[in-house]
């Protein structure tokens, strides 16, 4: 197998940004240094100069919607446009048809990623109100984590059960990931509404009926029962300022027991796009006010929130266009996650270190995956070269989403993704796939769980 050198990159790697080679011997960074010598003739060399080397981001959450629900997406698809995305691992939910909440259906998920899926994978065990016995024999080396809905969201997963809930909690030491949104008062502010409007609820109805106090009285909860038990509490897609007053950042990440996410949509979008976007931007939880988006952007660069990710969740546009209570919520992100992070960078709004500890350094971190999250001598080369200086726009024609759409369709990105490299592999070069399905299972440093 060649050596591959990629020369003269802005190498950005745990908060510092340096000038350099990188040498990828097989699946692995070898080399590292200011300059680094072609070892052989048959050597590879990519000059990387004014572009920036960064890891391969990890998105710990996404909705492949693979088996069951494959007319909306398949792990192929969605993987292969995280890979033009940048993302070169994705941890991937328990909502599909069917649930993967026994081991087998599991197991029978990480098969179909082993024949399709172009980037690295794991997959969350679901967990209902009736399956604690099977969730607690997951296996913490090779699974991400265990999922919980304490707000129904697609597929219906809803764990409503209290006491099931502290049995859950107390008995597992995984790591425990959380949408939360209380269904209770979900249910009365729809109720309200549907009595006005009937099913046609203008969708800008949407985050009072997904309300702040919904999410806050849910997250607050979980932590409450996380605090209790002992419990390694991940809570996804954070979209409420006020949420962000429950995390600390007065402590280091590795010790921290209750850590938050936020997703690229609740920093790019708030309620005043709803007039242009309509149901395209239907989230669960809901994309909320000006003021919610500017306090999540203050948490995520004050260490509050630890993590950035996607939910990307895809539908047919012939879904989304139904009326407010049949329109499903969430939508197609992995392609365009990066590009809309790198744009806000050029805004001033976070800095290129910044992006890389929360979509690259973070989740490795978190979830304590293997060799992969940063760029270091004997990790995986899972690597991606970032052109700051070449603006495209995202058009019908260059989504690789099967759903074949964007919210972010029309919009102009000023950095584009060159190369991705999947554990060595050149997989994506200028619109160019190449050495197709290179992805590989994740595996977890957790001796004591």
């Amino acid at each position: 197998m060649s050596l591959i050198l990629i020369k003269n990159a802005q190498i950005v790697n745990e908060g510092e940004v340096i000038e350099g080679d990188v040498l990828i011997d097989g699946e692995y960074i070898v080399d590292i240094d200011t300059s680094i010598s072609s070892k052989s003739s048959d050597t590879i060399v990519i000059d990387a100069e004014g572009k920036y080397l960064i890891p391969g981001a990890i998105d710990d959450q996404v909705h492949f919607r693979e088996p069951g629900l494959t007319h909306k997406a398949t792990i192929e698809t969605e993987s292969k446009a995280a890979v033009a995305g940048g993302i070169t691992s994705f941890i991937e939910m328990p909502n599909t048809v069917p649930q993967a909440t026994t081991q087998k259906l599991l197991e029978d998920k990480f098969k179909i990623a082993a024949n399709s899926s172009y980037a690295n994978y794991s997959f969350m065990f679901g967990g209902t109100n009736d399956n604690l016995e099977e969730l607690l024999k997951t296996n913490p080396s090779n699974v991400a984590g265990i999922k919980l809905f304490l707000g129904s969201s697609t597929g219906n997963m809803l764990v409503d059960n209290e006491e099931v809930l502290e049995k859950i909690f107390s008995s597992t030491k995984m790591l425990i990931a959380v949408h939360c949104e209380d269904e209770a008062t979900i249910q009365h502010n729809l109720e309200t509404y549907l009595k006005e409007y009937g099913d046609d609820i203008p969708v800008e109805l949407h985050p009072k009926i997904r309300s702040e106090e919904a999410c806050y009285l849910s997250s607050s909860k979980a932590i409450k029962l996380a605090k209790k038990t002992g419990a390694r509490l991940h809570i996804f897609h954070v979209s409420t300022a006020k949420e962000t007053e429950l995390f600390t950042n007065k402590i280091p990440l590795e010790k921290k027991q209750i850590t938050a996410e936020v997703c690229v949509h609740h920093l790019w979008f708030d309620e005043a796009d709803y007039k242009t976007k309509g149901t395209h931007i239907k989230w669960n939880p809901a994309v909320k006010t000006e003021k919610d988006k500017e306090g999540l952007w203050k948490a995520l660069l004050d260490d509050r929130i630890d993590v950035l990710a996607t939910d990307h969740a895809p539908h047919t546009k012939e879904e989304k266009l139904q009326v407010y209570t049949k329109a499903p919520s969430g939508g197609p992100l992995v392609q365009h996650a990066l590009p809309a992070l790198f744009t806000a960078f050029r805004q001033g709004k976070i800095s290129v270190e910044k992006i890389v500890e929360k979509f690259c350094h973070n989740p490795a971190k978190i979830f304590k995956i293997e060799k992969r999250g940063f760029i270091k001598k004997g990790y995986y080369a899972d690597l991606v070269l970032v052109d700051p200086a070449s603006p495209w726009t995202v058009t019908k024609q260059n989504i690789l989403y099967k759903c074949g759409w964007s919210p972010f369709e029309g919009t102009t990105f000023y950095s584009k993704i060159t190369h991705t490299f999947v554990n060595g592999s050149l997989v994506y070069e200028n619109g160019v796939f190449h050495n197709n399905l290179k992805g590989k299972r994740l595996l977890f440093n957790r001796t004591h769980e």
